[in-house]
């Protein structure tokens, strides 16, 4: 059966409901619908990143008044919300999504409040001077011409974000303009030759050319004011202490959890992955050390006996120009093995691709999954792998290819694609909501990419590899460890040595990852701990309706009652995916 038809009748499932109900549903709908026009009107990017396609010729006015409008719009918005629809009158899915949208509008202006962004932060710019651009050529579903015309618009108006970010700009801390200093480089390289090269043949690379060599010298003096007048004045304070940490945590995360309580079930987690990885190590050991006893039974042989099984695993591994057909055999293997074990119905059509990642975006990831938009139903979504930079010399590509090695290039197309990132939004995107499709949860998008990746392996993928089920657990163990560090980075003053010996010595992570990871924590405070909190939320209730259910338990049918929501708050959940099943709520 195809997703589509799966999702109407589990819409078409639910009980009864009154006509006034209906009708209220429909007014918190016209109304979300008009807060959307007005925000897309003031802020384009948004609606082009979401699929909305009547202002892609156009880029924010990012000066301070326009934003101070934006920030009239949303406070608006709020306060209008419970005059024009009765939260009492609605469905118990609207009154969902009714607080969704109260929620992200209050979470909007919080931070609007208290970060200030657009004065602190350089790399907001940074999808205004070049993301804005690429993304019209790579997922809009309109004409060629017409997305390269949009291009050509959003290019000439370029100038007048570099001025705003002038103007913006006030005392960011160090991490983040020498991350935005990379970017903007990225970017010029992106205007010299990347842009020609996704735009393809085209009747209108004259002027795509002509608009590109304007900028390009204006990139060039943005990267002077950067590098020479920015950089030495950036001495902002990264921490955003605890009070701010817990209460974006409460916001951003709305999982129905503290911030202290998810740290808590980190370290607790964080001591049995590592107990786990030991007791894989161990059996896996005389495969890779045939005639060399284990290491002593104590705290630092464990620790020993993991790090050097691991690093075998790690010598398995491919070449660098093979990694993106690599990630395409991967995946064949991936989708057969979730239809033979019905994981979880898989999208038709399927709509995802496998690209090399541009060479201006690599360098901070290996792998990203662009789902398609959801305001765009004819958009393709993207999977895109990284092989190492060119400019990287042997011993980082040796490096890298080792980190990302055969096994762990497995797990980490099973979080970005199947049945992880890809096959989640597909579900998403197909429900009914409007608020939900726009509106997503993080942690529930992020929480499933990292619960799929254990699943998979649970369930017999791989045929019981050990170093597969190993490359699981470090994975695994990064994202816990994400917790941890975010936590302890913004509330405990945690150094970067400390968190250096945490990510090397005890969670088993490369040198040049970790540092990475270092940089991250400082510039993303919350985002670190989405993939633990939804993890352990889909998890935990996975155990509670097996238990429940019992022998009428079927793994692929609670997946998709879980996925059928769209990406909600985890906190919703227990009530939606318990009533599916007819369970006590």
């Amino acid at each position: 059966m195809m997703l589509r038809n799966f999702i109407l009748l589990t819409i078409l499932a639910v009980p009864t409901v009154t006509v006034g109900a209906q009708t209220e549903d429909a007014k918190l709908a016209d109304f979300f619908r008009e807060q959307l026009d007005a925000t897309f009107r003031l802020q384009p990017v948004a609606g082009s990143s979401l699929g909305d396609r009547r202002f892609d010729a156009q880029l924010d006015d990012l000066t301070a008044p326009a934003r101070a409008r934006w920030t009239e719009q949303t406070r608006a918005t709020l306060a209008a919300l419970p005059q024009r629809v009765n939260y009492a009158g609605l469905t118990r899915a609207g009154q969902i999504d009714y607080e969704i949208l109260a929620r992200d509008l209050k979470t909007t202006l919080w931070r609007w409040e208290n970060l200030d962004e657009f004065a602190t932060d350089p790399r907001v710019y940074s999808d205004y001077i070049s993301g804005a651009v690429y993304t019209l050529l790579t997922q809009s579903s309109s004409p060629k011409e017409t997305n390269v015309a949009n291009a050509i618009a959003r290019i000439r108006q370029v100038p007048a974000v570099l001025a705003a970010a002038r103007a913006n700009l006030r005392n960011p801390p160090r991490v983040h303009t020498e991350t935005a200093i990379q970017q903007n480089k990225g970017a010029i390289g992106f205007y010299e030759t990347d842009l020609f090269e996704i735009a393809g043949e085209t009747p209108q690379l004259a002027a795509l050319k002509a608009a590109a060599a304007t900028l390009v010298p204006a990139l060039k003096d943005y990267q002077k004011f950067l590098e020479a007048d920015l950089l030495p004045r950036a001495t902002g304070e990264w921490r955003i202490g605890r009070e701010k940490f817990h209460r974006k945590f409460e916001l951003e995360t709305d999982a129905g959890r503290s911030a202290d309580e998810i740290y808590a079930d980190a370290q607790r987690e964080f001591t049995r992955v590592r107990n786990d990885l030991f007791v894989i190590a161990r059996q896996a050991w005389s495969g890779y050390f045939p005639r060399e006893a284990l290491p002593p039974d104590d705290e630092e042989g464990r620790r020993a006996t993991v790090e050097r099984v691991l690093r075998r695993v790690a010598q398995e591994h491919g070449q660098p120009e093979n990694i993106v057909r690599d990630a395409r055999a991967t995946i064949d293997r991936i989708r057969k093995f979730i239809v033979t074990a019905d994981l979880v119905r898989l999208p038709e059509p399927d709509l995802c691709r496998v690209i090399e990642m541009p060479e201006f975006q690599r360098g901070n990831s290996t792998a990203y999954m662009n789902s398609p938009p959801p305001l765009d139903a004819n958009a393709a979504g993207f999977y895109a792998v990284s092989p190492p930079p060119k400019s990287w010399d042997a011993a980082r590509v040796k490096s890298y290819l080792e980190e990302y090695n055969s096994h762990l290039l497995q797990i980490l197309t099973i979080h970005e694609a199947y049945p992880g990132h890809y096959v989640q939004m597909e579900y998403a995107n197909r429900n009914p909501s409007l608020v939900r499709k726009v509106l997503g949860s993080g942690v529930f998008i992020e929480g499933w990419a990292v619960y799929t990746e254990q699943t998979m392996i649970d369930q017999g993928y791989g045929d019981g590899s050990l170093a597969l089920r190993l490359s699981q657990l470090k994975f695994y163990l990064r994202a816990v460890l994400n917790t941890i560090l975010d936590h302890r980075m913004h509330c405990e003053n945690l150094s970067d040595a400390e968190a250096m010996d945490l990510m090397v010595k005890q969670a088993f992570q490369s040198e040049g990852e970790a540092r990475l990871k270092v940089i991250r924590s400082k510039q993303s405070a919350v985002q670190l701990s989405t993939y633990f909190t939804g993890r352990m939320a889909i998890y935990r209730l996975r155990q509670q309706v097996s238990r429940e259910l019992g022998d009428k338990f079927v793994l692929g049918r609670f997946h998709e009652a879980v996925l059928a929501n769209g990406s909600i708050p985890v906190k919703y959940l227990p009530e939606l995916v318990r009533g599916h099943f007819g369970l006590a709520k």
